[in-house]
């Protein structure tokens, strides 16, 4: 996958982007998305709602190079064409989990069966990561259905240079006759502002009002 390397010097961001950087500074937002539409079209169509989950905030994240914008392996920031989920799968067994990835696709169809396809293959496994290489153009995906929450926060100490966007989602919560899904979203300052939560959430429950165009 392409790599676009951003030339910081004539990068419109530059002063934003070198503040917070040099401040290490992430935030985090939660938000209940009302995943009413999104759910019943599930029923309807006999999906699993984890796969449509990763597939909704994948094609959200491809939408804005903001979410897409990072360092390389080798040091170099810019933004990658695409990102790929690298979500977590949980093992019943023996209550642990695994990180694995599936290549993004603009076909709902297509991701849903090469997931299934992952999950059969790696679940179990017993490795934090069995799926390897993982590519570097992938992002954070995880869910924990079994509490709801009103705010979550993720801390990376190790590495004051991850930009990636960080999604998490919780419990449903059901109120009246609407079903909705809390939603976290951890975002590095330098790349990404109040805004661009703001457009990210706004943009997951639209996906999720409109999923009937997409759930083929």
């Amino acid at each position: 996958m392409k790599f676009n390397k951003i030339d910081l010097n004539n990068w419109k961001r530059k002063e934003i982007f070198n503040h917070y950087l040099n401040q290490h500074t992430t935030f985090s937002i939660t938000t209940e998305i009302d995943i009413s539409v999104l759910y019943q079209n599930l029923k309807q169509k006999k999906y699993k709602f984890y796969p449509a989950f990763i597939f909704l905030v994948t094609s959200v994240v491809n939408s804005n190079t903001a979410f897409r914008t990072g360092y390389s392996r080798d040091g170099d920031l810019g933004f990658w064409d695409k990102l790929d989920p690298l979500y977590t799968i949980f093992d019943r067994a023996s209550e642990t989990f695994s990180g694995i990835w599936t290549t993004g696709t603009n076909d709902f169809k297509k991701f849903y069966d090469s997931y299934l396809e992952d999950v059969g293959i790696y679940n179990g496994s017993g490795k934090l990561f069995p799926k390897t290489p993982i590519p570097e153009n992938t992002f954070s995906i995880s869910i924990i259905p079994w509490t709801s929450f009103t705010g979550f926060n993720l801390n990376i100490n190790n590495n004051s240079k991850y930009l990636l966007p960080i999604i998490t989602a919780g419990k449903f919560i059901n109120k009246g006759n609407s079903i909705y899904l809390p939603l976290s979203l951890q975002v590095h300052h330098s790349v990404c502002d109040g805004y661009h939560a703001g457009l990210f959430m706004n943009s997951v429950q639209d996906l999720a009002d409109r999923s009937d165009g997409w759930l083929i």
